[in-house]
């Protein structure tokens, strides 16, 4: 059973940095590229990264370039999302999914769920003062 468990989330000040952490289990982790996507309240999902097998390919959203950093620990099995500089903008749940194949592909700034087959149970990031 393909397995996907956020976490890392919490209460940040603005300026703050987080890591956010994707535990893998029931496939082969190396076999597949990963991507984080975020909901904030009321809004459309929205992609953020696709990173591919190896963590030496990586996809971002235009306006996350910069403070956004995904990797990978295939060791591990866990898939990590740095966050710098956070603000109030980037308050929302996040979470990880399963891609299809093992290259990294860009994806529109804005997706269905059926985007992915698998998706973990998401982490909440609130970024406030």
């Amino acid at each position: 059973e393909v397995r996907l468990v956020n976490s890392g989330g919490g209460l940040v000040k603005p300026g703050g940095s987080l890591r956010l952490s994707c535990a893998a289990s029931g496939f082969t982790f190396d076999d597949y590229a990963m991507s984080w996507v975020r909901q904030a309240p009321g809004k459309e999902l929205e992609w953020i990264s696709t990173i591919n097998w190896n963590g030496e390919d990586a996809y971002y959203e235009e306006s996350m370039k910069g403070r956004f950093t995904a990797s990978r620990d295939n060791a591990k099995n866990t898939l990590y999302l740095q966050i710098k500089n956070l603000n109030s903008e980037d308050t929302a749940e996040y979470y990880c999914a399963k891609d299809r194949g093992s290259a990294a592909t860009p994806r529109p700034s804005k997706i269905q769920w059926n985007e992915y087959d698998y998706w973990g149970q998401g982490t909440q990031v609130t970024v406030s003062s």
